[in-house]
Parts: structure tokens; C-alpha cells; sequence
């Protein structure tokens, strides 16, 4: 792992240095991007400009057009390097990425892995981004499982409701266990779903800010995300379970 972390690390540094006017070998460019593309922990973490150049010709056309000055650049690549360098150092992924990342592979929705892969991304760099990602996760592991079950929701439905109507389809929904410890339980995702739509109501990025806005610090956004993904490998899970009991 930490050799890893000190390949990232030399990338990191080789392609700051060509973007500020250094010449660098392309061969150890190269080498250095198949190490983080081949890296199966790196997968939702890697920089997009990472997979599209494919050399540092490719990369100088990317970066002087997109960033003018040096300071730009520099920020810019310590910016999208961050969440990959900052997972290391924690060790790689928790268990629960992974098994979420896992669930959601399963499925054929490009709107919910989207999704998934964007709220890891930001934890670190960007909590306010991650916190809102956290609440269109949910959104889209719901409208997919109504969307499957053929169950209307009308336009642009609050969060709350889309929960609503998947528990129900799914028999989650704490109305309809009579056990006092189900009811908690069940009751206590609904509560996870209020919760989130109100911390991304008052802490994304979603809204405008006033003059004292509140800005989230990463744990809160690492608690958001968390969260988030639990219920929806939950929800997804029930549903496969549910899936599979009618064939």
C-alpha cells in the first residue's frame, strides 16, 4: 500500500511539473498511469482527464486550455489526486464501500453507479458536493426499483415520498410489521432518509448560501455517504431477494 501511495504520489508530481512548464519522460508517465489504472481499490477514485490522456501530449493540450495560469494547474491536480492519495492513507477502502460498490455492480443502472462512485470521490475533497451526491443515490436506487416495478411516482417527487412508496412495494416500511424491533429498525431508515434531505437541505451545495454560510466538514459528508449507502445496498438487496422469490 505504500508503495502505491508513493507511485500516485510521483505521478502526481511528474504531471504538476509538466503542466508548470517541466519536461517529463513519457514513458514513466505511462507506466505510472497503468500502475492507478490497473488498480481495482483506484477504480471510482481515478481522475477523468487520467483515462482520456493517454500521454502527456494528450495531457499538456488538456490542461493548458482548461487551466490558464500555473497556480490553476497546481491546484487543479492536487484537487483530483487528493481522493485517491487521502484513501490510502486510511488504509484503502472500508468494508462497507465495498460492499455496496459490490451490490450496485450487480445492477445495470449507470444513473445509481454513477452515483455511488461520485459520493466516494468526494468525501475528502469536496463535502458539500458529496452530501447532495448522498441524496440523489438514494433517488435513483428508489426510482429504479419503481421504475422495475412498473409503480408511478409523478414529477420531480420528493425524496421522502420515493422512499415511501419503495418501502411499501417492498414491505419495509414500518406500518407493516407488527414486531416492535422491526418497527425500530424500519423506522429508523425512514428516519436516515428525513435526515439526509435535511443535512443536504442545510449543508450542500444544493442551495444558495447567505453571508454566514455553514460549511461541512468531511465527516459529516463520510457520515452522509455512509449512510446513504447502507440503506441503498438494503433496498437493493430486498429487492433482489423479492426478485428472485417470484421466479
Amino acid at each position: 500500500m505504500h508503495e502505491l501511495y508513493d507511485q500516485i504520489e510521483s505521478l502526481q508530481n511528474l504531471l504538476v511539473s509538466r503542466a508548470t512548464g517541466g519536461t517529463e519522460d513519457d514513458a514513466e508517465y505511462l507506466r505510472l498511469r497503468q500502475v492507478v489504472l490497473a488498480e481495482p481499490s483506484l477504480e471510482v477514485y481515478v481522475p477523468r482527464f487520467l483515462r482520456t490522456c493517454r500521454n502527456l501530449a494528450q495531457f499538456w493540450q488538456f490542461i493548458k486550455y482548461d487551466h490558464g495560469s500555473y497556480a490553476e494547474r497546481r491546484q487543479y491536480l492536487w484537487n483530483e489526486f487528493h481522493p485517491m492519495l487521502e484513501m490510502l492513507e486510511r488504509g484503502g477502502q472500508t468494508p462497507s464501500d465495498q460492499v455496496v460498490s459490490g451490490a450496485i455492480e450487480k445492477f445495470d443502472s449507470a444513473h445509481i453507479q454513477a452515483a455511488w462512485s461520485k459520493a466516494l470521490d468526494r468525501r475528502a475533497s469536496d463535502p458539500e458536493g458529496a452530501i447532495t451526491v448522498a441524496r440523489t443515490l438514494l433517488e435513483s436506487v428508489c426510482k429504479h426499483i419503481l421504475d422495475e416495478a412498473g409503480i408511478e411516482y409523478g414529477d420531480a417527487p420528493e425524496l421522502n415520498k420515493l422512499y415511501r412508496l419503495t418501502a411499501e412495494h417492498l414491505n419495509i416500511a414500518p406500518s407493516q410489521h407488527t414486531e416492535q424491533v422491526f418497527r425500530q429498525i424500519l423506522g429508523g431508515c425512514t428516519a436516515v432518509v428525513e435526515g439526509l434531505g435535511a443535512l443536504r437541505n442545510r449543508l450542500s451545495d444544493s442551495h444558495g448560501q447567505g453571508k454566514v454560510g455553514v460549511k461541512p466538514a468531511p465527516r459529516y459528508a463520510e457520515l452522509a455517504v455512509n449512510l446513504a449507502g447502507a440503506l441503498a445496498n438494503f433496498l437493493l438487496a430486498t429487492w433482489e431477494a423479492r426478485s428472485e422469490s417470484k421466479t
